[in-house]
């Protein structure tokens, strides 16, 4: 298909931002310019020839403005075949002209309802013309040129620089982009009423620029990444690739279970390392080379082929913790140019993503889970403790508190059945230690795993520093803080974690046993404090 010039353009928008200069370029271009009501004033205010659509139907808009383009002329001047005659001698009998631009974009529907809007507000924002336009223009492509978004005025006037025509690419383009945008206005508007009128919840998704990747899960799983583009926090959507391979399915779960980790850690420099789905490595530093080499001696094992998250911008001295170690993946919120190099130069394999500030985080989304047959939702887990209540005789002292929250920060983002146990390495500086995650039952998550792990790290850590073991029962965790994401249903944990040494736990609360678990926090001298709420992450 050829470029079509512009001769005639039909424009009635709801948001106006650029429409006063976008409508200056067409009318220098020589482009006639037809509008209604709002559009129509602002533009003859501002000295932009234009004529009113009801005096070119000869028809008066009606029942409010409700009645004011649905009329054959309009409709007639979009949706004619320029090169079909039955069709350009129809436009002549019934003196429809050709209308060679539609620039329309809808009632604000969507801001409206989000606003608190009583029913008949929301309904009078439910718009008749402007779709029917839009619809209108985008089906007949061939000859229209339909634009809903002021962000393609900038193209619209490149192209028309040069003889006032746009091409059939950018039609085609714009025409998908119109009908995307029609579909998404109805979904908010059957979401609404659904709800309003018929108290059914109905889940419509606006997910675009899908990406296809390599595979999924596995080489035999077909895969595709979805991105939702009105999410504006730091994300796997919307990080920059500055090096290494393509993204993997794996890559990109791994990495959005580490960044949700990473933005937990505010106050201080931290990082995430992460195994399926599971952090390995968790830690606070003074600094974020600090931070990263204590994430990264938590479980150094597991850290080889991890993804990592960073809540800093990454200097050239945290990038050199990683030298001679194989990483999958690190997102940071950005990357010194030396750092980078060095990065690159380390690896050009090793994927790197700069995601932003990862401040702003996003409270009001939710998250979905298939199963056959369907989807479930429910809301991010964004908050931590509902109560602060120390519930045995040994209080629990001030001096943990800090401690326990960082414990009970890794707690959720490691897959339940989950334990933890976290260590102030430094004063004021944190790390987990031990991890038990993914277990049927509490007690093989506390002594098959969290502290088996725990004390193999802590031994790594003795024998490279040359130090002696302390003590003929070495690991002790008496310093430590062990955190569960749920509660006990029998005290028989608290009775493993005695054997280990340990004397604070936090954990929510909520058993029918609680006063058995208490009683034997009590019989052991261990300090311990219910939260109220639970972190499952199944």
């Amino acid at each position: 298909m050829e470029p079509v010039v512009i001769k005639r353009a039909l424009i009635s928008v709801s948001d106006k931002t650029g429409i006063i200069e976008f409508s200056k370029m067409l009318s220098e271009q020589g482009v006639e310019i037809l509008s209604t009501g709002g559009t129509w004033k602002l533009l003859s205010q501002n000295g932009i020839p234009v004529t009113a659509v009801d005096s070119y139907t000869g028809h008066p808009e009606i029942m409010d403005g409700r009645v004011k383009t649905l009329h054959p002329r309009v409709h007639g001047g979009i949706l004619g075949v320029r090169d079909k005659l039955e069709h350009v001698k129809a436009m002549e009998r019934c003196g429809i002209l050709p209308i060679d631009m539609v620039v329309v974009n809808l009632y604000p529907f969507e801001q409206t309802v989000a606003g608190g809007a009583s029913i008949s507000e929301a309904i009078e924002n439910i718009d008749i013309g402007g779709p029917a336009m839009v619809r209108s223009g985008a089906k007949n492509h061939a000859y229209v040129t339909v634009v809903i978004d002021p962000a393609d005025y900038g193209v619209i006037v490149s192209e028309m620089a040069d003889g006032g025509a746009v091409s059939f690419e950018t039609r085609k383009r714009l025409a998908a982009k119109a009908f995307r945008h029609t579909a998404d206005y109805d979904s908010m508007i059957d979401t609404y009423l659904s709800k309003t009128y018929l108290d059914e919840e109905v889940l419509r998704l606006r997910l675009e620029d899908g990406q296809t990747l390599r595979y999924g899960e596995n080489p035999h799983q077909e895969a595709v990444f979805y991105k939702d583009t009105k999410i504006t926090e730091a994300s796997m959507a919307s990080a920059a690739q500055l090096g290494g391979k393509e993204l993997s399915y794996n890559n990109i779960v791994d990495g959005d279970a580490a960044l949700e980790a990473v933005k937990e850690l505010t106050d201080l420099p931290g990082a995430a390392i992460i195994k399926h789905t599971n952090p390995c490595g968790y830690a606070t530093g003074k600094t974020l080379e600090e931070a990263l080499s204590a994430a990264w001696s938590g479980d150094p094992v597991s850290a080889f082929g991890g993804v990592i998250a960073v809540n800093r911008v990454v200097d050239t001295g945290t990038a050199k913790v990683l030298a001679g170690r194989f990483v999958e993946l690190l997102i940071a919120p950005g990357f010194d140019g030396d750092a980078l190099e060095f990065l690159k130069q380390k690896s050009s394999a090793l994927r790197i993503l700069q995601v932003g500030n990862l401040a702003g985080r996003v409270k009001e989304t939710f998250m979905l889970k298939h199963v056959t047959g369907g989807l479930l939702k429910q809301g991010r887990d964004n908050a931590l403790f509902d109560k602060w209540d120390v519930v045995t005789k040994t209080r629990f002292p001030d001096t943990k508190q800090k401690l326990a929250a960082f414990a009970y920060k890794a707690c959720k983002h490691v897959k339940s059945n989950a334990i933890i146990l976290a260590q102030e390495y430094q004063e004021g500086l944190h790390r987990i230690t031990g991890i038990g995650a993914g277990q049927p039952n509490r007690v093989d998550a506390l002594r098959k795993l969290a502290v088996t792990k725990a004390a193999d790290n802590l031994r790594n850590e003795y024998n490279e520093a040359g130090k002696s073991i302390p003590t003929s029962q070495f690991p002790e965790f008496g310093e430590f803080v062990m955190a569960s994401d749920a509660f006990f249903p029998f005290a028989d944990t608290i009775e493993e974690a005695n054997a280990y040494g340990i004397r604070f736990i936090v954990q929510p609360g909520g058993s029918k046993r609680d006063s058995e678990v208490i009683e034997a926090c009590d019989k052991f001298g261990i300090a311990m404090v219910f939260t109220g709420m639970r972190h499952f992450k199944h």
